[in-house]
């Protein structure tokens, strides 16, 4: 440890413990105490002034609640995303602020890696556009025709929006399983961009409602932070047109309307089992689907309320369609799969190194490396077809 110290540079180092202090929430007099330093002594080593003791070293890590590893990586990010979230209106709930620190490191881990790999982000947002005081669904309805047609998807069912998010307009996404009530959180910051944090607990379904909604806060507001929980009805304006552009932009209303009125002339009615059916070939949930066509007033408002309140649920799902969801997905995004993966390949970072960062368990890491590197085996370019 004495010869790791001596060869890192004080003032890098110190500026890690300065940022690593910043982002336990804790001020330096707070730090000095926990600590056992003076603060002049802390504010010397955070300028780089006085170089760290191997005991000192030991007492950060633990104050602090991060790793040497971390202190002493190559490339280390350092990005500040949380204050934006305790100064949204209200209390904001204990799983609300854990859920804004892992969307603040699973950020900075892709930043540190697109340095490391020397992969930057392409950003292609589309211009902000302030909702007006005009009706909020004709607003919806035009933006979601719109980005549809910006981004080629005409009247197609989207069926993977975070891969369409990530690669077509470099919003950073993440899903991670999220506690609570929690849906997902959006931020939006200068210099790294759109994040989105998607808890993936719910299915993959309702998770795309979610991201369809964060979508809607990145075109009209995406400087104010957001956070959506599960059940929560848009309450201000800008929550209901964010909700109204997710269900627009997932379910177009002319296709909405063709098949509503397909299913009808099969049966002369629109049954449950044609609920199913629509939200499956939409990609969306029962209860999204049921509000667009509530929305659309093609059923009465409140229908989904007395579904539920008659025992609809997901058994009716699988006898409809004969099949189960996945619950073996991989946490980590397209993208971000390949920049660990090229990090790796590159040896700029262990499995360990990789676990650390993105916060994930290193079983979870080899599958995902292995999944990533089996294909590596194959020069396609190679193939001549006769």
């Amino acid at each position: 440890m004495t010869l790791v110290l001596d060869q890192h540079d004080p003032i890098q180092l110190g500026e890690r413990l300065r940022t690593a202090r910043s982002d336990a929430g804790m001020t330096q007099e707070e730090a000095a105490a926990a600590l056992n330093l003076a603060r002049t002594t802390l504010l010397a080593i955070e300028k780089g002034q006085r170089r760290v003791r191997n005991d000192e070293l030991e007492s950060f890590v633990r104050v602090y609640g991060v790793s040497v590893n971390a202190l002493f990586r190559r490339s280390v990010v350092h990005v500040d995303l949380v204050p934006r979230f305790r100064a949204m209106p209200g209390t904001a709930s204990d799983g609300s602020l854990a859920a804004a620190k892992l969307l603040n490191d699973l950020a900075a881990a892709e930043v540190e890696l697109e340095k490391l790999t020397g992969r930057r982000l392409r950003k292609d947002y589309p211009a902000e556009r302030p909702l007006s005081s005009g009706d909020l669904r004709d607003q919806a309805e035009d933006m979601a025709g719109e980005m549809r047609h910006r981004l080629g998807l005409g009247l197609a069912p989207i069926v993977d929006i975070v891969s369409l998010l990530e690669m077509e307009l470099g919003v950073r996404v993440f899903i991670r399983p999220l506690a609570g009530k929690i849906s997902g959180l959006f931020v939006f910051d200068e210099q790294i961009g759109a994040c989105m944090l998607l808890n993936q607990l719910h299915p993959r379904e309702r998770r795309a409602i979610t991201a369809g909604h964060e979508f809607g806060h990145l075109l009209t507001a995406r400087h104010e932070p957001d956070v959506v929980e599960l059940g929560q009805r848009g309450r201000s304006r800008l929550e209901k047109f964010a909700t109204l552009f997710a269900l627009a932009f997932m379910m177009p209303a002319v296709v909405v309307r063709a098949r509503f009125r397909e299913y009808k002339q099969e049966t002369g009615r629109f049954s449950a089992r044609h609920l199913i059916l629509m939200a499956h070939a939409l990609h969306v949930s029962h209860e999204a689907m049921c509000r667009r066509l509530e929305d659309l007033k093609l059923l009465p408002e409140g229908t989904w309320e007395k579904l539920r309140s008659e025992g609809f649920s997901g058994k009716l799902r699988d006898e409809v369609l004969g099949d189960r969801r996945r619950d073996d997905e991989l946490a980590v995004p397209s993208r971000l799969w390949m920049l660990a993966s090229e990090a790796h390949r590159q040896d700029l970072m262990t499995e360990g190194q990789l676990a650390e960062l993105l916060r994930m368990e290193r079983t979870e890491i080899r599958r995902l490396l292995d999944t990533l590197e089996s294909g590596d085996d194959h020069d396609l370019e190679a193939i001549t077809l006769e």
